[in-house]
């Protein structure tokens, strides 16, 4: 098994520390951390796997660690200026894209551009500059390795066959907590954050309640593979992470413990297929398997990112954006479940889908967004 070398964004996090425990029991070198502001946690990273460099973003937070860690051989840094460095970090071959939201946009490109290969969990990257990333990869020589289940699923269903015989793409999503709900005007944030089958963060617990954060990942999908035709079924049980339809009709899926292990280790493993960590699946205790059409009309919110991604240029920017003031706005207790997506139409129509040809532009369409979206939560809907 080749053993890459990794610096991991986002450490702290769900799928860092799901990393994390990859790395221990496969024995990956892990050189350099980055993470928000948790001191005491990175610190015990840091006592673990010795890396030559960790970084947080807030800067206050880097001082105190700095100081905790002097003279014991990691570096420590803050800032954006930090996660450059972070990204370009040499003797790591892998960059892992753990965290979450836009603040990973420009280190994950570097990353890129220093011939990492990217192990991709961040889902804003690919929705906010597709374009940009698809270019990079190809022009750097890097790989682009999927960690989300779902994307993990259909790359390892695909293979190395031709996309002239894919006939299209299909996402599973569970439905969230809300799949049997008839009213969700009166939902809660509590009730918005009990996901029957993850664990995740807030934010995306929530988008995966709204079904927006399929809408991001049939986005990811079209970046990723190439596709055009992608499509969502509701499967509740999170057996059957994704699956592949081909031209003869043959459907091919991925079936797994809804558990992220699995899907880093395969992207951080691949071509091979090693012993490790993941929990098995018993097929004899899964019981019967669901598939349903979603209902767009109760989840607009995944119509919403279809309507982006056809509209191209920084439409998906403009919606990623705007979801994250939506979400954090519902959490805060702002708005209603359901004027997530009011908000997310709001500013997809407002703003419309100019094109991009560098990250300042995108950078600055997520800030206009994140205003529009912020004005349109206090004016009220």
């Amino acid at each position: 098994m080749r053993k890459r070398t990794l610096s991991i964004l986002g450490s702290t996090g769900s799928i860092g520390r799901q990393t994390l425990a990859v790395a221990r029991s496969l024995g990956l070198p892990v050189v350099a951390l980055g993470a928000l502001d948790e001191v005491e946690e990175v610190l015990a990273q840091i006592e673990e796997f010795r890396p030559r460099l960790a970084v947080l973003f807030d800067e206050p937070a880097a001082g105190i660690l700095a100081e905790k860690v002097a003279g014991g051989g990691t570096e420590v840094a803050s800032g954006a200026e930090g996660l450059i460095r972070l990204a370009r970090l040499e003797g790591a071959d892998t960059f892992v894209a753990a965290s979450s939201g836009s603040v990973a946009l420009e280190a994950t490109y570097e990353a890129v551009r220093s011939g990492k290969d990217v192990a991709l969990a961040n889902k804003e990257v690919l929705v906010a500059a597709g374009a940009l990333f698809v270019e990079a990869v190809k022009a750097h020589g890097v790989e682009l390795l999927p960690v989300d289940s779902e994307h993990s699923a259909i790359w390892q269903c695909l293979g190395d066959r031709p996309r002239s015989e894919v006939a299209r793409l299909i996402l599973t999503a569970s439905g969230g907590p809300f799949l049997n709900r008839a009213d969700l005007t009166g939902v809660t944030p509590s009730e918005a954050l009990r996901h029957p089958n993850w664990s995740m963060g807030a934010k995306i617990t929530v988008d995966s309640a709204t079904l927006f954060n399929k809408g991001l990942e049939l986005i990811e999908a079209r970046w990723l593979f190439g596709v055009e035709n992608v499509d969502v079924l509701v499967h509740p049980q999170s057996v059957v992470h994704s699956l592949v339809e081909f031209a003869d009709g043959s459907l091919l899926g991925q079936l797994g413990r809804p558990d992220m292990l699995l899907p880093i280790q395969y992207a951080l493993t691949h071509p091979e297929r090693v012993s490790g960590p993941a929990p098995r699946l018993d097929l004899t205790q899964t019981g019967g398997l669901e598939f349903y059409p979603v209902d767009e009309d109760r989840f607009p919110a995944l119509g919403l990112a279809r309507r982006a991604l056809w509209a191209g240029g920084l439409a998906p920017a403009h919606l990623s954006a705007a979801d994250e003031v939506a979400v954090e706005a519902f959490l805060a207790e702002k708005i209603r479940f359901t004027d997530i997506p009011r908000v997310l139409e709001r500013v997809l129509s407002d703003l419309g889908a100019p094109g991009y040809t560098t990250l300042g532009e995108v950078r600055s369409a997520l800030d206009a967004a994140r205003k529009r979206a912020a004005a349109v939560v206090e004016r009220g809907l």
